[in-house]
């Protein structure tokens, strides 16, 4: 089979990630598509433009301060990641989707939305009806990223109790951009297992900080990790955008 990426006729096209929200959390992103990606050689892999600034303010302080900070930030990477020549753009950083609805009314292309990619994958592990439990910044919450997409599908969102979400789900994802991994391991840990007491089904880990830290550990109920969920998005986007083409190839059309 020729290899995915033929520079020949797929020139310039790529996927463009908006990071740097955390920079670890991007790194973590982008290891996940290219561990998903059905690749024999490089040649194989999706060609991917990175813009990782992490300069970009504080997300979640920005919205919970109604300030629009981060928005000229978010902007500038988005039309440099066009011009650059991304196809599909996608931000691994839940708390920036406060700004997804703007951000898809300025590109020219698509800007995928990790809520809705993540929420396919808890209907399709738990099925209609499921109580979901959500690990996220405070602003995600309020901002209802996941709750909104989680609804319309006919599932319950189960938020941690408010001791929780400060002493256990915040200082973990702090506790990550930090570097001190193994103690948010130990923060987080007992977050996701508060939400199951509280009679979750399935626990999104919905920071992309979380999952770093998580990573490894078994929990009584179906854990979802959103950062790979986009990224197999991401992978899925490309073969389809690309099979007809290796196809046709294959074929000697």
């Amino acid at each position: 089979m020729p290899p995915m990426f033929d520079p020949s006729r797929q020139a310039g096209e790529k996927l463009g990630i908006l990071g740097g929200m955390g920079p670890l959390a991007t790194v973590d992103f982008l290891r996940k598509i290219i561990e998903r990606t059905p690749g024999q050689v490089d040649q194989d892999h999706i060609p991917v433009m990175v813009h990782s600034v992490p300069q970009i303010p504080d997300r979640s302080t920005a919205f919970l301060n109604a300030s629009d900070a981060p928005w000229s930030y978010l902007l500038s990477g988005l039309y440099t990641l066009q011009s650059a020549g991304a196809r599909l753009i996608a931000i691994p950083c839940n708390t920036a989707h406060v700004w997804h609805a703007r951000l898809s009314a300025k590109a020219d292309v698509e800007v995928a939305h990790i809520g809705r990619v993540t929420t396919t994958a808890v209907l399709a592990a738990t099925g209609m009806g499921a109580r979901v439990g959500v690990l996220a910044t405070d602003a995600t919450l309020r901002a209802r990223i996941y709750h909104n997409e989680l609804e319309w599908a006919g599932m319950t969102v189960v938020e941690p109790q408010p001791e929780m979400q400060e002493t256990d789900v915040m200082t973990g994802i702090r506790l990550v951009k930090a570097g001190q991994i193994a103690a948010a391991r130990d923060r987080l840990t007992a977050a996701a297992r508060g939400l199951i007491a509280q009679g979750a089904d399935a626990v999104v880990m919905a920071c992309t900080e979380i999952p770093i830290a998580l990573e490894g550990v078994c929990f009584d109920a179906a854990a979802i990790d959103p950062t790979a969920e986009l990224a197999q998005s991401c992978v899925d986007w490309w073969a389809n955008r690309y099979a007809p083409v290796r196809q046709r190839e294959c074929e000697g059309v």
